[in-house]
């Protein structure tokens, strides 16, 4: 009963969050919006990766990716271009995803909060995510960011707990050295055309496999917010869905701008940046009880693999 009771008060304090977002927003001065044509309509489905290239992380001869403990000297220090992590900062979305042939209004909204937790040995900055389809909260995620001395961020686990009419449906968690969970490249620092996949982690218990590849660079795209050059686009697929594929957007100083997708994915996800807010300390206040709120969630109804770590702690 009480992690019911924390799941209603976790919807609420979402959906208070997300009026405090919108009057944020409202006073935001934005960019007029500008039609460019969608990059995702350029760019050839991604060719399955050969045996050589789905080791849980692999790159070109010259560019490891492979995860080494010592050499993340300022882990909570994410200051990568194309994702850089300021606590504080928040980045809204909007766009459609496609549900049994119904184009539904989504909303996401990607907040870093001003906590850190260990993680595998590693302190890691905490992001706090929540996920609205057409107005109601359908997922609200901790997922858990370190930078090493070369510049790849990397997603040391998650916890996403998914819901249905205010009730949690499931709540796939893993977290790097637990349960054989492997860390993987969020944003590498330096991303190259042409160059190898890498995992984007490696849970093969939840069905985490994911994996990305640099598709393009150098290229322009417009949302309201503004319009962006140099951007990176990443396709993000899984080995097991072939010819389907997740494309993202990263510009410079500015992180995630657009979502798009190609081949045969059945989502059809497409969303676009249409606020970046800095939150003050009063809201960033709000946003760390909440994303607390949530981790206790997680240490009640994860007791093998969250209920390991130690608590998450505020830096601010």
């Amino acid at each position: 009963m009480g992690g019911d009771v924390r799941r209603l008060e976790l919807v609420a304090t979402a959906t208070a969050l997300l009026m405090v977002i919108a009057a944020c927003a409202s006073g935001t001065q934005e960019a007029e919006p500008t039609t460019l044509p969608t990059l995702a309509l350029l760019i050839e489905t991604p060719v399955p990766p050969s045996s050589a290239d789905s080791s849980p992380c692999s790159r070109s001869e010259g560019s490891s990716c492979e995860f080494d403990y010592d050499n993340f000297d300022n882990p909570t220090m994410i200051d990568n271009s194309f994702s850089p992590m300021t606590p504080g900062t928040q980045l809204v979305f909007e766009g459609t995803t496609n549900e049994d042939n119904e184009l539904l209004q989504h909303r996401v909204i990607i907040t870093v909060t001003d906590l850190t937790k260990v993680i595998d040995g590693i302190e890691t900055v905490v992001s706090w995510d929540l996920d609205f389809s057409e107005g109601e909260l359908v997922e609200a995620e901790l997922a858990f960011f370190a930078q090493d001395n070369d510049g790849n961020v990397w997603r040391m686990g998650e916890h996403p707990e998914e819901y249905e009419d205010g009730e949690i449906v499931d709540a796939p968690t893993w977290l790097a050295g637990i349960n054989g969970a492997k860390a993987g490249i969020s944003m590498l620092g330096d991303p190259l055309e042409g160059s190898l996949s890498y995992s984007q982690g490696w849970a093969p218990e939840v069905e985490f496999i994911d994996r990305g590849r640099v598709q393009q660079v150098g290229q322009e795209t417009c949302t309201i917010v503004d319009c962006f050059t140099n951007v990176l686009i990443i396709s993000e697929f899984n080995v097991e869905e072939v010819g389907a594929a997740q494309l993202k957007y990263f510009a410079p100083g500015v992180g995630n701008v657009r979502v798009g997708w190609n081949g045969n994915d059945e989502t059809q996800e497409e969303l676009e940046l249409v606020s970046v807010i800095q939150l003050d300390q009063g809201e960033l206040i709000d946003v760390r009880t909440a994303a607390l709120e949530l981790e206790a969630n997680a240490y009640e109804i994860s007791p093998t693999v969250y209920a390991l770590t130690e608590p998450a702690t505020a830096t601010g």
